[in-house]
């Protein structure tokens, strides 16, 4: 499984909130969330992101609060990866219950910048910075992982079972 597009760079702690406002929960519509992903920390990212484009974060991105609803607007926004230094343990968890590629990659997130095009290998965990000709190491996914992220799913993994 690979994914490369154009690069969104933040910065640490990078919160539920600001990923999808709370004034915004009243809908569970993926599509409907992806219109306000990332509103209060760039107002411009969703005229801006083109399906494949990829999020790239320092410190400890999806922390605050344990909505589902963070990466389910991230994914339905079009973004095929995030990629961060560090992320919050219940965003993690959550992104790949509905089939969201993450990785963790200090190296990449120090390296890569806003605009960058990027490719990711999720089979080996590499990262390809193509406008700076840089590669980086990432986690690769374990099978079952890639399995669930292939699936769209926990939900659909488990129904096809």
């Amino acid at each position: 499984m690979k994914a490369a597009g154009r690069v969104f760079k933040y910065g640490d702690n990078v919160d539920t909130d600001v990923i999808i406002p709370a004034r915004y929960l009243n809908s569970s519509d993926p599509a409907e969330l992806a219109t306000h992903c990332m509103e209060d920390i760039d107002k411009d990212f969703v005229n801006r992101v083109h399906k494949g484009d990829i999020i790239v974060a320092e410190k400890n991105f999806g922390c605050g609060s344990s909505r589902e609803h963070a990466p389910i607007a991230i994914k339905a926004a079009g973004v095929s990866c995030v990629i961060a230094e560090t992320f919050a343990r219940i965003f993690y968890r959550n992104a790949i219950n509905i089939g969201l590629p993450i990785i963790e990659c200090p190296e990449a997130s120090k390296g890569i910048e806003a605009g960058d095009e990027v490719e990711i290998d999720f089979d080996s965990g590499m990262i390809y910075n193509r406008t700076k000709g840089t590669s980086f190491q990432g986690q690769a996914f374990p099978e079952f992982m890639q399995k669930i992220i292939k699936a769209e799913g926990l939900i659909n993994y488990i129904n096809q079972a």
